[in-house]
Formats: structure tokens, sequence, C-alpha cells
């Protein structure tokens, strides 16, 4: 996809040597795009499942928001402790590795020094500017770790902070997941309320999947219609299984 004018003067601006300084000294921004999807996606899903059980075995409208509304606190609060205890995690395993390599470079600096130079042959240096790129990567112990954990583990230097990693997800759980028990919840709240409640739930759940993988798509890049295609199947495909449980449970629902 080709770059308009105004776009390439952009590009070109922003790798003026004083401004490729700056986002260096600023760090690696992070992205939250991961939560805000993984979280948005699990809380419709999640939600709407329990919103389909319980109409498939023809329950009271009060027992859907009920146990929506449980599901939807629990499960993202779940959720968000989860993915901060996973990426507090990451940053421990991180910081371990770390202080086995400054060990190792200690203990057997020769032997590191080795590794170090029979990476950089494999990507293609070789002779006397194999043995430069040796010396001056093992000449910095912190350049000489963060290679190893790059290159040899494989490891980011630099990941999500663990407590905004978890907001995100608790609060796109929240915001995606309440949708489908707000039909519920206004048949409740009004007295008319409105006709087949299920039916604008399911309506309004499909297009809050079609919004994440609207917004998904455009963030990265890709198709934006088949990111909506794929999200509103994938949670499609949850909900008819929780529906046919619940139907098919019914009975036990009725004998209570």
């Amino acid at each position: 996809m080709g770059r308009s004018l105004r776009d390439r003067e952009d590009l070109h601006a922003m790798h003026t040597p004083d401004r490729v300084s700056e986002r260096l000294e600023a760090g690696t921004p992070q992205s939250y795009l991961k939560d805000l999807v993984y979280g948005g996606i699990d809380g419709t899903i999640t939600t709407f499942a329990v919103v389909s059980g319980v109409v498939g075995a023809n329950l009271d409208t009060g027992i859907v928001v009920i146990l929506g509304l449980a599901n939807l606190l629990a499960d993202g609060f779940s959720m968000a402790v989860s993915n901060f205890l996973g990426t507090r995690a990451e940053r421990q395993f991180l910081h371990k590795m770390r202080l086995e390599e400054q060990e190792e470079i200690r203990l057997i600096p020769e032997g590191e020094r080795e590794e170090i130079r029979q990476i950089y042959a494999h990507k293609g240096f070789e002779g006397e500017l194999l043995e430069q790129v040796v010396e001056v990567i093992t000449s910095d112990e912190k350049v000489w770790v963060d290679t190893m954990l790059q290159v040899e583990h494989g490891l980011l230097l630099e990941g999500p902070e663990p407590g905004r990693a978890a907001w995100f997800t608790f609060v796109a759980f929240l915001i995606a997941g309440s949708v489908p028990i707000l039909p519920f919840i206004f048949n409740l709240v009004i007295d008319d309320g409105i006709p087949a409640p299920f039916l604008w739930s399911s309506l309004a759940t499909a297009g809050t999947f079609a919004a994440i993988g609207v917004f998904k798509a455009r963030v990265v890049g890709t198709s934006r219609i088949m990111a909506g295609i794929e999200t509103v199947a994938v949670g499609g495909a949850a909900a008819v299984l929780a529906y046919g449980v619940g139907w098919l449970l019914r009975g036990i629902a009725d004998g209570l």
C-alpha cells in the first residue's frame, strides 16, 4: 500500500537525527491492544453465553440479569487479576534470566563471549568484522546481557506495565460484557419493557463483536470485514453452545 506525499513527508520528519534520538531516549512505547481486545471479546462472549444458557433454560428475566451481572463483575475481576499476575510473572522471569546471564558472564566470560561470536556468525558476520562486533558488545555488560536475553532467550526487554494491562482488560470486559444484558435490565426496570429482549441482546452482541473486530483490524492494518466476521463467528459459536446446553437442561430447572 503506497503512502501519500504528506505521509512520506511526515515519515521523513520523524527520522531526522533529533527525532530519532528523542524516540530512543523515550523508550519503547507499550501497546495494550491485546488487553483491550482480549477483555472485550471475553467479556462479550462469557456474558452472552450466560444469557443464552439462561434463556435456553427458559428462566425468568430476573435470573438472566442476576447471573449476567454476577458473571460480569466476578469474571471481569478474575480476568484482570490473572492478566496482572501473568504480566508480572513475565517481568519476574526476565529479571531472573538477567541475573543468571550476569552470573554466567562473571563465571565463564569466554564461554559467553563465544556464544555472542556464534550468534552473530549465524547472522552472516565473519572475519575481523565479526570480532569487532563481539568486542563492542562484550565491552559493556548491560549491552552484553541485553543481547543474550533478546537473541539467545527470545525475551523482550520491555513489556506492558502489569497494573495498566489489568485495568485495560477489566474496563474492556465491563463495557463490552454489559451489552448482552442491557435489554433484560431495561425489561426489568420498565414495566412494559421491550419485546423479544433476547433478540435485541443477540443483535447488540453481534454488533459489539463486529465493532471489536473492526477496531482491532484498524489498529493492525488488516481487513476490517474479515476481522468483524471472525469475532462474530467466534462469539456466535460460544452462544449457540451455551444456548444448547441450557435448552437440553431446561427440565432440571423446571424441576427445581
